[in-house]
């Protein structure tokens, strides 16, 4: 691997070939059969207005998309109770579900609605009967413990969405112990070479609802990276005749010029604190990291070396950044301590690794990595330092990894076009995420918003 063709895949290619901008829609392709069996029983509307979204229906495709959990479907329920008393557990337990979701609906006022929920344990309420006698105070009580959660909660017409991704967190959370990413979003550019402004800087929430174009321009996108915090996106553009980085406020639309240095500004990373940038810079001469402090715009220089270095990503700590490299010979992902300075050689497998990022528990380090000609998704374990490829799409690249560290987002080829992909962080759930027309590239997961 030369040195152009490092630069060209890791700083992202400007060749866009079809039309594109259009909504994500997502299509499972692998791995349902061997997720958990779940049941979302549709919930049950008592009053008399429309509803603007089925709730159920929310959950059910939330999870399915975790990888983790295959949701059965209504003919194939025994019954569809409304409440924990209504459950016939016998039934249940024949079905091999390991939960249940419960739900009512019921008009409250003009424009809101009462959501009532109960997620509960089939086997421990097969046991039971739905009822146990236990001591308090001397005397015995009627218990529930097979009711893993239950709530009630008034909520508006334009909640329903975001409500039912709020129980798909939930449900998550009770059955695995990691936090839900449904209340999450992706950034990602897309490009229509018919409009005036076709390059585009597009929010959506992460399965593709909901899309809010921030950034048109008529000249290339690139390298969206979300803020902490989730409220703004620092990004590269192309529009004044030369690479810059700007930040752009999600909310407000306002936007600052970062870095505007003769020759390469480029990808942009938000440290974990959101007090610094760190991005590839050649106003010295070649390639190298820096970190920008945004405060006072402080730049210091973080590596210095005859090969080009770039994609920086930081650690989960912030206390080291791994980036891309070609110092070795083709192009690995290397680590520079913060504090020394110090450089680390971190992949050897295959025949080059670059676009690295640790997930968020610091156990494993993502990657594009090229075995014989094939760019796929991969991940290694740093302790163990076992290698795993995740992907069998073709020219897979920019990974970005879900705030919960379950599932990775990354850009890939399906026909003729650049789509965006989810695989699961063990390989088993995979994905497609094209839009309804042309292409769509450089996704960047947002971190929790809520």
């Amino acid at each position: 691997m030369n040195r152009i063709g490092l630069v060209i895949l890791s700083i992202i290619c400007l060749v866009w070939t079809q039309p594109t901008l259009a909504k994500l829609e997502i299509v499972i392709t692998e791995g349902v059969n061997t997720a958990r069996p779940i049941a979302i029983v549709p919930f049950k509307y008592n009053g008399t207005a429309t509803l603007p979204l089925n709730l159920a229906e929310i959950v059910a495709a939330d999870l399915m998309r975790s990888g983790k959990f295959n949701p059965i479907k209504q003919e194939d329920m025994p019954q569809l109770p409304q409440t924990d008393g209504e459950v016939d557990y016998s039934s249940w337990v024949s079905t091999g579900v390991e939960a249940i979701l419960v739900g009512t609906i019921e008009d409250d006022t003009l424009d809101r609605f009462t959501v009532n929920f109960e997620l509960i344990d089939v086997l421990r309420g097969q046991i039971t009967g739905g009822k146990v006698q236990a001591l308090k105070d001397g005397r015995l009580i009627e218990t529930k413990d097979h009711i893993m959660f239950e709530r009630k909660v008034i909520i508006a017409t334009s909640q329903f969405r975001f409500y039912g991704h709020r129980i798909s967190d939930i449900v998550y959370e009770q059955l695995t112990g990691e936090r839900g990413a449904f209340l999450t979003k992706v950034a990602y550019i897309t490009i229509e070479y018919e409009d005036l402004y076709p390059y585009k800087l597009v929010v959506a929430d992460y399965d593709g609802a909901n899309e809010i174009e921030l950034v048109k321009s008529p000249e290339p996108l690139m390298s969206p990276s979300w803020s902490p915090d989730g409220k703004k996106l620092a990004y590269v553009t192309f529009e004044n005749n030369r690479s810059q980085v700007y930040v752009q406020d999600i909310y407000t639309g306002k936007r600052e010029l970062v870095t505007s240095y003769e020759g390469i500004n480029g990808a942009p990373k938000w440290s974990p604190d959101g007090q610094s940038l760190a991005m590839v810079l050649s106003k010295d001469g070649n390639p190298e990291l820096y970190l920008l402090q945004l405060s006072n715009k402080t730049l210091t220089r973080l590596t210095n070396h005859r090969a080009i270095d770039t994609e920086p990503s930081w650690a989960p700590d912030g206390k080291s950044i791994v980036f891309s490299s070609e110092r070795g010979g083709n192009a690995q992902l290397y680590s520079v301590n913060l504090a020394t300075k110090r450089v680390k050689r971190l992949t050897f497998d295959g025949d080059m690794n670059l676009g690295g990022s640790i997930t968020p528990d610091g156990k494993h380090l993502v990657m594009v990595n090229r075995t014989r000609g094939n760019y796929h998704i991969a991940k290694t374990e740093l302790e163990s330092g076992n290698f795993q490829v995740l992907t069998k799409t073709r020219l897979d690249e920019s990974p970005s990894v879900a705030p919960n560290g379950s599932m990775i987002i990354y850009s890939t080829m399906h026909g003729s076009g650049q789509v965006l992909a989810l695989v699961s962080i063990d390989g088993r759930f995979k994905a497609r995420l094209p839009a309804s027309k042309g292409q769509v590239k450089s996704p960047a997961w947002s971190p929790f918003l809520n």
